[in-house]
C-alpha cells in the first residue's frame, strides 16, 4: 500500500503518526509524510490516509484536510474523532519510526498513561483512564548514537505508583540522561520527598538549552496548594526562575482580567515564568474586574504579551499601541 502520514500541528514529532510508520513500514508499505493538509500535485494516489490534530485551533486545518482527503483517517485531541492509534495498531507493537523528523535527536515516550484527576477542560481520564505504568527509560531511549535527552510525555508523572515514578527517576540519574517532563509536573502534590527527587535530576527545557521544570497553575482557587509546592520545590534547592507555569486562561466563564492578573503578578513576583494557555474562543474580551485594561484586548493579545515578554517593558494596557514584536508561531505552539 501506499501510505500518507498528515501531522496538522504540534511542534515535536507525533507518536501516533510515528507508530503508524513503523507498522505500515513493517508490512511493506511506502509511507509518506506531510504537514500540510492539501494534496500536493504530484502526490501518488494513495490507499490509506491519516491525519493528526493535537490542538483545537487547529480545526480549519482539519476541516480543509477532511475535504482534500474525504477517506482519511483523522485522529488526535484536536481531531474531534475519537479514534486512536489503538484502534489500528495492535497494542504489542511498540515500535517508533523517527525517520520522518531527522532533525530531531532525542527520545519520545510515556513512562506512564493517564491520570488521577478529573479536570473538566483535559480529555486525558476520558481517553486513559487512571494512572498506569506504561515503559522504562531503556524502553524510551533510541539508544547509541543518539543523546541522552528524554522527552516524557506523562500526564501525571508522579501518578503512577511510587516504586515506578522512583525508579524512572533512577535510571534517568544512573543513566546519565537529561529529562524534559514536556506536560509538566503537577505542583499541587509536589511532597517534600518529590521535590527532593526532582532536584536531583537534570531538567530540561523542549530543546534540552536550558533548566526548565514546567507545571501549571489553571485555577485561582488552586492558589493556596500551587505556592505550597512551589516553595516545596525552592526548599529542595530548584531556582523558581527554573520553573515556567502554564496559565489556563478562558475556562471560567466568570473569570474576568483582575482574576487573570492576580495569578499572572503572582507568578511573575516569585521569578515563575506565566504560559497562558487559551481555552475556547481567543478572541474573548474578559470583563475587567476593577482593573484598567482597554476594551480591545482579547486572551490572544494577553497570550502574546506574555509569550514574547514584551510585559517585562510594556504595560498590558499600552499593548498594541506602542510596537511590540509579533509572537513566533513556535512560541504558541508548545505541543504538548
Amino acid at each position: 500500500m501506499i501510505v500518507r502520514l498528515t501531522q496538522l500541528d504540534g511542534k515535536l514529532p507525533n507518536l501516533a503518526l510515528m507508530r503508524l510508520s513503523a507498522w505500515h513500514r513493517a508490512l511493506g508499505d511506502e509511507v509518506h509524510y506531510y504537514r500540510t493538509a492539501s494534496r500536493g500535485l504530484f502526490e501518488p494516489a494513495y490507499d490509506k490516509v491519516y491525519g493528526s490534530a493535537i490542538f483545537d485551533f487547529s480545526a480549519e486545518k482539519v476541516a480543509r484536510f477532511r475535504s482534500e482527503f474525504p477517506e482519511a483517517i483523522v485522529g488526535g485531541t484536536g481531531s474531534g474523532s475519537s479514534v486512536t492509534v489503538e484502534d489500528i495498531v495492535p497494542g504489542q507493537f511498540t515500535a517508533l519510526d523517527y525517520s520522518h523528523w531527522p532533525a530531531f535527536t532525542a527520545s519520545l515516550g510515556f513512562t506512564q498513561r493517564g491520570c488521577r484527576f478529573n479536570c473538566g477542560f483535559c480529555v486525558v481520564p476520558a481517553k486513559e483512564g487512571k494512572p498506569q505504568v506504561a515503559a522504562t527509560i531503556a524502553d524510551i531511549w533510541r539508544g547509541e548514537p543518539w543523546p541522552k535527552h528524554l522527552h516524557l510525555l506523562d500526564n501525571d508523572f508522579f501518578g503512577q505508583p511510587k516504586t515506578a515514578w522512583k525508579a524512572r527517576l533512577s535510571e534517568v540519574r544512573e543513566g546519565g540522561f537529561d529529562v524534559c517532563f514536556n506536560q509538566g509536573v503537577n505542583v499541587r502534590v509536589v511532597t517534600d520527598e518529590i521535590a527532593a527527587e526532582l532536584a536531583s535530576v537534570r531538567f530540561r527545557d523542549n530543546e534540552f538549552k536550558v533548566r526548565r521544570l514546567y507545571t501549571a497553575w489553571d485555577s485561582l482557587g488552586d492558589e493556596a496548594l500551587f505556592m505550597r509546592g512551589v516553595d516545596r520545590l525552592k526548599a529542595a534547592g530548584i531556582g523558581l526562575s527554573a520553573v515556567l507555569a502554564y496559565m489556563l486562561v478562558g475556562y471560567d466563564p466568570a473569570e474576568t482580567w483582575a482574576d487573570i492578573f492576580h495569578r499572572f503578578d503572582a507568578m511573575v513576583a516569585r521569578k515563575i515564568k506565566p504560559y497562558p494557555m487559551i481555552y475556547g474562543d481567543r478572541t474573548r474580551r474578559p470583563p475587567p474586574g476593577g482593573l484598567a485594561v482597554p476594551p480591545h484586548l482579547r486572551l490572544m493579545d494577553f497570550q502574546r504579551w506574555v509569550v514574547t515578554a514584551i510585559y517585562r517593558k510594556v504595560a498590558f494596557a499600552d499593548y498594541g499601541i506602542v510596537p511590540a514584536p509579533a509572537a513566533d508561531s513556535a512560541q504558541l505552539e508548545m505541543a504538548l
